[in-house]
């Protein structure tokens, strides 16, 4: 399933081939976003606010092909 991954200020140094900070991750059905932020590289403790389609989330969250998810430091 692919997820589009949004990375803000600091964070966005995860994505380094892209000026924006969004990402289209390709990831396995039923991932948690803790096992997403693994997948990316990204240590859990930068991690501020999680954003998954619009409502705040928490590493448990678990995603959905298609889901729009944004992380702030």
């Amino acid at each position: 399933m692919v997820l589009e991954v949004h990375l803000y200020s600091d964070l966005r140094r995860y994505a380094p081939t892209s000026s924006t900070g969004m990402l289209a991750v390709d990831v396995p059905d039923g991932i948690v976003v803790e096992e997403l932020l693994n997948e990316l590289e990204i240590n859990y403790t930068e991690i501020k606010t999680i954003v998954v389609n619009g409502s705040t989330s928490d590493l448990q969250q678990v995603l959905e092909d298609g889901d729009h998810i944004s992380l702030f430091p």
